[in-house]
C-alpha cells in the first residue's frame, strides 16, 4: 500500500524532527563528524547492496533507512556549519534532473534510453561546477569492477564504443593471447598488465549484452560459498576435517552441491 504524499512528507518531517533531537540529546550522536560517519556510510551502502543482490524487501527497507540516516546525518552537519541543509540538497537535486533530462522539461527529441544517456553526459559537461571531463565524474574511490563498468560507459555514451557487441570477442581473444605469453616470459610486471587488460575487456563484453559483471561477479561469489560450506559440512559429517578429503572427494561433493539452491 502506497502513501499519499502528504503522508510522505508528514514521515520525512518527523523523521528530520527526531535526528535534531538525537543530535542534541544523545551522547553518540552529537559527537558524530563527517569524516567518524563516512566508514559506515559504506557500510550501510554495501549492506543495501546485499539486500538488494537478494531481492529480499523487508531488508531493502531497512537499508534503505539507514543509507538515508546517514544523508540526513551529513545534511545536519552542513546546517549546524550554516554551510547548507537538507532543503538545499533537494532543490539542488531537483534542478539538477530537470537540466539533465530535457526531453521532459525542455524541446529535446529523443528516440530512445541511449540518446538519453547520451545527453546526460552532454548535459554533465556543460552544467556549472560540472565534470570538466568525460571520465572526471568517476569516483576514484569506486570498486574496481564497478569503476571499470562506469568508466565504459561513459565511454560508450560519447561514441567510444563497439559497433556491434559480437565485436568485443576479437578483443578479448587478443588479451587471453597476450596473458599467456607474460606468463610464458614470466615477467610478473607485465603479468599484472596484462591479466587487468583481460579483464577490462571481459567487464566491457558484459555491458555490451547488458550483464552487470559486479552482479554476475558476486552471484558467482555467492554461489561458490554455497557450494564450499556444502563440502565442508558434508566432511563434517564424515567425522573428518575438510582439509583431510582428497580432491577426488571434494569434487564429488562439489559435483553433489550443484543441485542446491543459491
Amino acid at each position: 500500500m502506497s502513501n499519499n504524499k502528504e503522508a510522505k512528507l508528514k514521515a520525512f518531517g518527523e523523521l528530520l524532527d527526531v535526528l535534531d533531537i538525537l543530535r542534541i540529546q544523545c551522547p553518540w550522536d552529537a559527537k558524530q563528524t563527517n569524516e567518524s560517519l563516512r566508514p559506515n556510510t559504506i557500510e550501510e551502502t554495501m549492506e543495501l547492496c546485499d539486500a538488494l543482490i537478494k531481492n529480499n524487501v523487508s531488508e531493502i527497507k531497512k537499508e534503505l533507512g539507514d543509507v538515508l540516516l546517514h544523508i540526513l546525518f551529513y545534511a545536519k552537519i552542513a546546517d549546524e556549519k550554516q554551510q547548507f541543509d537538507i532543503a538545499d540538497v533537494c532543490d539542488a537535486l531537483r534542478n539538477k534532473l530537470i537540466f539533465r533530462h530535457p526531453h521532459i522539461f525542455g524541446d529535446t527529441k529523443v528516440d530512445n534510453a541511449e540518446q538519453v544517456l547520451q545527453n546526460w553526459e552532454a548535459l554533465k559537461l556543460k552544467e556549472k561546477g560540472g565534470n570538466k571531463t568525460v571520465l572526471s565524474g568517476v569516483p576514484k574511490s569506486l570498486p574496481s569492477v564497478i569503476k571499470a563498468e562506469r568508466i565504459q560507459e561513459k565511454s560508450a555514451n560519447v561514441g567510444f564504443d563497439w559497433d556491434k557487441p559480437e565485436d568485443v570477442w576479437d578483443k578479448v581473444k587478443e588479451e587471453i593471447a597476450e596473458v599467456e605469453t607474460e606468463l610464458k616470459a614470466g615477467n610478473r610486471d607485465n603479468m599484472e598488465k596484462e591479466f587487468g587488460d583481460l579483464l577490462f575487456s571481459v567487464i566491457n563484453a558484459a555491458r555490451l549484452y547488458g550483464v552487470r559483471a559486479d552482479n554476475a561477479l558476486e552471484l558467482t561469489n555467492n554461489k561458490f560459498i554455497t557450494r564450499f560450506n556444502h563440502i565442508e559440512q558434508r566432511a563434517l559429517d564424515m567425522g573428518k576435517k575438510i582439509n583431510e578429503l582428497s580432491l577426488a572427494e571434494m569434487d564429488a561433493l562439489w559435483n553433489e552441491a550443484k543441485n542446491l539452491p543459491i
